[in-house]
């Protein structure tokens, strides 16, 4: 039985004895959200790092009613559509070159799931088993076994221990210490034989949206090339204009053999991933031998609808107006976060691309900080949906978002800082 006169939802990263009441959203539009109770919200997170050029997109919204009417849903298994081919033809002109196939899921977590199975799936197929994953530490890659396995060890999954496998971790790339993690990557690249190196490029971002140089992404790139161990992008959050180029690989110049996307891929209105790879990951399971088949799938993998609402998104990008409005927002973050740099209540105070992070000091830190309810619950009354990472703040706006919504969104950040004193 439910507790009397409450919700019987559950909700996602959601202690109820703390937060027993839920917002209730009724419409979104642009930058903002609409609560039941008549106030406007401005979205600083893009309502977890997926709205792109804002809620309720109009282009969006028009695909999605048209292909409706058209098909909804069909099997993915000898069966295809337009929608998702057109998405996948138009992925492979915007991902870095050496891409060549894009096979289909339906969240971040997923994507990951298939990238790693893919990786394990080539060298079993080629004749040279491998299992072994390095991953950074830090790292965030999803919730589900596999990619909480190459995630964080800590408060996210402990209870969930007995069944992730064992992985290599690499140092963080801190600031003057980023050779130490990429002798790390190069012993165990060596030593270790592993199937592949999983990444998130520039910004680590659950983790504490920890921020490090393209010069570093290159050079690891470069060692699991001269090792041969598969090089695995996690895009899910970077991508998408994030950090201030469409991918955050490209700032690197990197291509890599196996890349994952989602959150933004439909702009932020249906659950859709996919996840790329080079030609010769799909050949080693291209064979009559049935034994040597991807072995992946979900009911809706590929909906056409979800296809749709892509294929309108990535029509967007096709315009050159929707790179410049992300190099502005780029601008306007920098400008608003520059006078914290001299605030001493706030430390690491840093951005890449769209994306702002700072430290609020406080007696504790970390996810589990004792703050982070408090601020959440402080930007609230000030009609701002941010959702801190303890006493990380962080600002990850849509691009349609305004001078006035950041001053608004700056104003209470400075003004949490008398919340810890």
């Amino acid at each position: 039985m439910t507790r009397a006169g409450k919700s019987p939802i559950w909700h996602p990263f959601t202690q109820h004895a703390l937060q027993d009441e839920m917002t209730k959203v009724v419409r979104g539009e642009g930058a903002y959200l609409y609560a039941a109770d008549g106030r406007r919200i401005i979205d600083a997170i893009a309502s977890w790092w997926v709205v792109t050029h804002g809620h309720c997109h109009p282009h969006i919204v028009s695909a999605i009613q048209k292909q409706a009417e058209l098909l909804n849903q069909i099997i993915f298994a000898g069966y295809t559509h337009e929608p998702a081919e057109q998405v996948a033809a138009a992925l492979l002109k915007l991902a870095p070159d050496g891409l060549d196939y894009v096979f289909f899921s339906d969240s971040g977590s997923t994507s990951v799931e298939v990238a790693l199975k893919m990786a394990l799936g080539y060298w079993r197929n080629i004749g040279e088993p491998r299992t072994r994953i390095v991953v950074m530490q830090h790292a965030y890659h999803g919730d589900t076994i596999g990619a909480m396995s190459v995630g964080a060890r800590g408060v996210f999954n402990a209870a969930y221990g007995p069944l992730l496998f064992d992985v290599t971790t690499i140092p963080f790339p801190a600031a003057g210490h980023e050779q130490a993690t990429l002798d790390a990557l190069e012993a165990a690249a060596r030593n270790e034989k592993p199937a592949a190196f999983i990444i998130e490029p520039l910004i680590l971002g659950a983790g504490g949206m920890l921020m490090y140089p393209a010069w570093v992404l290159k050079e690891m790139k470069r060692i699991c090339e001269a090792s041969d161990v598969l090089f695995i992008a996690d895009e899910v959050m970077t991508g998408w204009g994030r950090t201030g180029t469409l991918f955050a690989c490209e700032q690197a110049d990197v291509s890599p053999d196996i890349a994952c996307y989602s959150k933004g891929l439909t702009g932020g209105s249906l659950p859709l991933a996919v996840t790329l790879c080079r030609a010769d990951i799909f050949d080693a399971h291209f064979s009559q031998d049935r034994t040597r088949t991807f072995f992946h799938s979900s009911s809706y993998t590929a909906n056409p609808v979800a296809c749709a609402a892509a294929k309108a998104n990535l029509d967007l990008w096709q315009e050159p107006a929707t790179r410049a409005r992300v190099a502005s927002v780029a601008a306007m973050q920098e400008q608003a976060i520059a006078p914290f740099r001299a605030d001493q209540r706030f430390k690491n105070v840093r951005r890449t691309g769209t994306i702002t992070a700072l430290e609020l000091e406080a007696r504790d830190g970390g996810y589990l900080a004792g703050i982070g309810p408090r601020l959440q619950a402080f930007f609230g009354s000030r009609n701002l949906l941010l959702r801190p990472l303890g006493n990380t703040v962080y600002v990850m706006p849509p691009y349609c978002v305004t001078p006035a919504d950041l001053g608004e969104i700056y104003a209470a950040i400075k003004d949490a800082a008398c919340i810890e004193g």
